[in-house]
């Protein structure tokens, strides 16, 4: 994976580095920027309250609070916890112009950011996140 041009990650390892410590279908995702399937996603429907942290470096992302039922077939937030948890780029592939959502502390891919599909969100944001790049931590 292509590093983000200006911004620094925290946390550093070789490719080989990254296949050893994830699985073949984590590291498609997170490292390669490969999509799970629609509807596949172990958070799709997870409704606990809890935190949702990268499955790469462990860094916070997002909160159950704002988890909503976006229909998509992947978990939906409306806003990352904070600014600095993620980064936005712009992604040409497969003939559309998206915005990629990375993890800031480790460079992961985690989905792609959605504006303006009418959504009952503060934001009317979508941050379309695949499960397989997060793991939710549930709240004690």
């Amino acid at each position: 994976m292509e590093p983000v041009a200006g911004a620094t990650p925290k946390v550093v390892k070789s490719e080989q580095e990254w296949q050893e410590q994830l699985n073949p279908y984590e590291y498609a995702v997170l490292r390669e920027a490969a999509t799970e399937p629609a509807w596949s996603g172990e958070y799709v429907e997870t409704k606990t309250a809890g935190i949702y942290e990268c499955r790469a470096c462990g860094t916070e992302l997002f909160r159950s609070e704002t988890k909503f039922e976006s229909h998509c077939g992947w978990p939906s937030f409306y806003d990352a916890r904070d600014a600095d948890s993620v980064i936005l780029r712009e992604d040409r592939s497969h003939g559309m112009v998206r915005v990629e959502v990375l993890c800031a502390n480790c460079q992961s891919h985690l989905g792609h950011l959605f504006e303006g599909e009418g959504y009952a969100t503060p934001t009317d944001q979508r941050y379309c996140i695949n499960s397989v790049a997060l793991r939710h931590i549930p709240e004690s």
